[in-house]
Parts: structure tokens; sequence; C-alpha cells
């Protein structure tokens, strides 16, 4: 079978070194639609050396491509790539990211679950530096048609938006080159980029980039609801739910309540379709 759960919860823990610094928080803010407004004080503080904070999903791109912690090349897993979606993506921060950092990565798979037709697999990441532990992060890969091998589905993390209206819409545009800005922060699949791909892949071009998303999505939030800072950030997960087209304009709409904001993303410009959904943000 491709897929041996007990095998690859069982597999010993995988371990890589993180760098990065101002250049890395810089470009990956520009990625994800940074400093539109390049003079805007508000802006300044993700685009200017000077002024920088770390958005807390600049964890998704730490160190490059050793962030996805060799993804799942784990014993007891051998899966056709093509079948294999990001499902969902939680960051839990046990303090503010450092604007440049050395750290240890310790990544392993916490559960595969099944769901039927599909199997999903939780890899689990541990990231501390010298002072400590920095975040913890949860990446779900959804494998299709390696389901029904008898094991737990894992609970229901779906959430129904209120039924009364979000205290805050906000609308956010995308550029052209979007995807091609964000992959310069280490993922470099040609879905991203190159329109053969893409439409071999069943799209008409190519898609924004999942993680690129998600950050987009943080960002209006602390800009809507923290005042710009970062640093009030306790945990962010978010489901994929659907595709982004670079170009398009971003939806966001937030329920907030208590120290925590439930989110809804949508592609405004194709009939409010769903890109992240079951979203929720804690904060301080």
């Amino acid at each position: 079978m491709p897929i041996d759960p007990a095998a690859a919860v069982a597999a010993p823990a995988r371990r890589a070194t993180l760098e990065w610094d101002h250049r890395d928080v810089l470009l990956y803010h520009l990625g994800i639609g940074a400093g539109g407004a390049a003079t805007d004080d508000a802006e300044l503080r993700y685009t200017l050396e000077s002024r920088l904070q770390v958005l807390p999903a600049f964890a998704t791109v730490a160190g490059g491509g050793q962030a996805a912690g060799g993804g799942l090349a784990v014993p007891g897993i051998d899966v056709d790539p093509a079948t294999v979606l990001h499902a969902e993506q939680h960051i839990a921060l046990h303090r503010p990211i450092p604007v440049r950092g050395k750290a240890v990565q310790t990544t392993r798979v916490a559960e595969v679950l099944d769901r039927g037709r599909a199997a999903v697999i939780v890899l689990r990441s541990e990231v501390a530096d010298e002072d400590g532990p920095l975040w913890t992060a949860e990446a779900s890969a959804h494998v299709r048609g390696e389901g029904g091998f008898g094991g737990s589905p894992g609970p229901d993390r779906r959430r129904a938006v209120p039924s009364r209206e979000p205290d805050h819409t906000v609308d956010r545009a995308t550029r052209p080159d979007q995807a091609l800005l964000y992959r310069l922060s280490g993922d470099f699949n040609p879905l991203h980029a190159d329109p053969r791909f893409a439409r071999a892949a069943g799209f008409e071009r190519p898609i924004l980039h999942g993680l690129c998303s998600y950050g987009l999505v943080l960002k209006a939030v602390v800009d809507t609801l923290l005042a710009g800072d970062a640093t009030r950030v306790r945990s962010y997960r978010a489901r994929f739910a659907g595709i982004f087209l670079p170009g398009e304009t971003m939806r966001i709409r937030m329920w907030a309540d208590h120290g925590r904001v439930q989110v809804l993303a949508t592609a405004a410009d194709r009939d409010d379709a769903a890109v992240l959904a079951d979203t929720v943000v804690t904060f301080d």
C-alpha cells in the first residue's frame, strides 16, 4: 500500500536548520502584497528594514525550501505528487518571529487520517532557536485515492460562518505577477508560473500559491483588527477551499469575538468563490 500509517507515524523526525534575515522577510511581505501604497506608514512596517516587523505567516517560508520539512519524503509514504493537495495550515506562535534568525526545525508525521476516498497526512514541525521555542506548525496534505484503510477520520474542524453580518469586509487587489514574486520565497512549483503546466493540470492559467493567499489574509486581519501589530497574533488556522488567480481581488470577511476572529476569504471576481474557509486567528 502506498501509505503505511503506522510506519509513517513511527518514522524518525527530520531536522533542518532554518536561517533568514531582513531581505527574506521583505521579499515575503512583497510577495503577499505589502507595499502597494509604498510610502504609507502602515505599509512601511512590512517593507522598510528600519521599521520592520515579521508577519507570523512568514513561518511557512522561513529558510526557503527548508521550511517544508522535507515534504512527504517519509518512510511509509509513497504517493503520486499529482494526487496531493495542501489541505490545511496551522501556525501557533510561542513568541514574535525575529527579523533575523537561525533556528532548528524538527518535523514528523503526527497522524494519518482516513477520510474515505482520501488520506490526510498531518506534518507537525517544532521550530526553536537558542532562546527557546519560536513556533509550531501543522500542514495537512490531502492525498486522493489513499483512504479507506480503517483509520480515524480525525476531528471535524468545519466552521459555519456566523449568521450575522461581518464586522469587517475588506477587498485586497493582487498583481497579475503576484505568483511570480511570491515564488521567490521558495516554492517554485511550475503550476504557479508556467501556463502550459497549469493547462495540463486543468487550470486556465497559473494559479496563486495557497500559502500566498494565507499570508495575504493574515495581513488583512492584522491591519484591520490589530492596528497593524503582527506581534499580537497567537495562532492562525485555515483550510484551502479553492483556487485564486493572480490579478483577482480577494474579499475578506471578518467576525471578531473576544481575542479571536473567524475569517472567510473569497474571490470577488468569481461570484465570491471560496478561497480560504474554516479560518480562525487568535490574538492578544
